[in-house]
């Protein structure tokens, strides 16, 4: 059991009683003050994508859908891959900051930080097969490891493989307008008996346009996959 905080480092404080003993909980692998910083997404959203409707002026909402997924809906080339995006937390700048710890320099224990909330989230959904949003072989190189595959690792689930990336520029270094636009980056791997009719949960970090989500979507429902639906720990 860590006992300091994974990400300021502070001693972690664990009362033990004679209950805790005989009856071990899953205690938090970060600090009450780090904890706090972590916001949950609550109350109404978007159904498709999560996005919070509260901070949404009504104009840009239709229903329980956000306008940016309308337009997805609406668009015949991509209208009903993604069933739904559920993300677990708002990105805010502390996020942020974890992110780029765990994604860019390698601290692959972060994901442990989140490792009970998706978990939890993972048992509500009914699903056939869970697969991790894949990097480039380049880029897996480049990090040393897949944080969407490690992030369902570390909440105890295995992952499939079916999807290759093809090696682009980094997302993070692309505008709205570029990711918008850019082709298909993936392709589907394997025998695609396996996956017709199956029910599939994809895993990724961040829901920021949808596209690496619904061009992943694509690829498997063309393949035979039924309905995909995706977990991603936070909506940007």
């Amino acid at each position: 059991m860590n006992d300091y905080c994974l990400v300021c480092d502070n001693h972690l404080k664990r009362e033990l009683t004679w209950t805790s003993f005989i009856f071990p909980t899953i205690h938090s692998p970060i600090c009450s003050i780090c904890e706090a910083k972590l916001q949950l997404i609550t109350g109404e959203r978007c159904r498709i994508c999560s996005r919070s409707l509260a901070t949404l002026n009504k104009k840009f909402v239709q229903a329980d859908v956000c306008l940016d997924c309308v337009r997805w809906e609406q668009d015949p080339h991509w209208n009903h891959c993604l069933k739904q995006n559920i993300s677990l937390y708002h990105y805010n700048e502390f996020l942020k900051e974890i992110m780029a710890l765990f994604k860019f320099r390698g601290d692959y224990i972060l994901a442990e930080i989140f490792a009970q909330s998706l978990s939890r989230q993972l048992k509500k959904l009914s699903f056939d097969l869970i697969m991790a949003i894949p990097l480039s072989d380049e880029r897996l190189k480049e990090r040393g490891f897949n944080q969407a595959e490690a992030l369902a690792r570390m909440a105890g689930r295995e992952t499939k493989a079916y999807l290759k990336r093809i090696h682009t520029e980094k997302q993070s270094k692309k505008t709205r307008d570029e990711r918008l636009k850019q082709k298909q980056i993936f392709q589907f791997q394997g025998n695609s008996a396996e996956i017709k009719g199956k029910n599939i949960v994809l895993i990724d970090d961040i829901y920021t346009t949808g596209v690496t989500l619904r061009q992943a979507a694509q690829v498997l429902q063309q393949a035979g996959a039924k309905e995909i639906q995706a977990i991603t720990l936070a909506r940007g």
